[in-house]
């Protein structure tokens, strides 16, 4: 299964052709190019940035370093991530 945001970038013709040699037992669900609110992941860039709040870091190391602490508590917390995933919709029952 594919899930596809339709960004333009991703309309090469690689892409399109890896779709249609594997279309017996690929399935594509292609999303609108910007639907944040279908993409789990954005629920959780939501997080981290709602825990990074607006840092005056001294370079982008410092933010990097910053993000992946706050991206690690979010793995330790799977409530946290089903919240994300149940959010843009899809269930979580299979």
């Amino acid at each position: 299964m594919l899930v596809w945001d339709d960004v333009r970038l991703h309309l090469t013709a690689g892409t399109k052709e890896f779709i249609e040699a594997n279309a017996a037992w690929l399935t594509v669900f292609p999303l609108p190019a910007h639907a944040p609110d279908l993409n789990p992941a954005q629920g959780s860039w939501a997080l981290v940035k709602r825990d990074l709040g607006n840092p005056a870091a001294a370079d982008l190391s410092e933010i990097t370093r910053a993000v992946k602490r706050r991206l690690k508590k979010i793995q330790y917390r799977p409530d946290l991530v089903d919240g994300c995933v149940t959010a843009a919709g899809p269930s979580l029952d299979g």
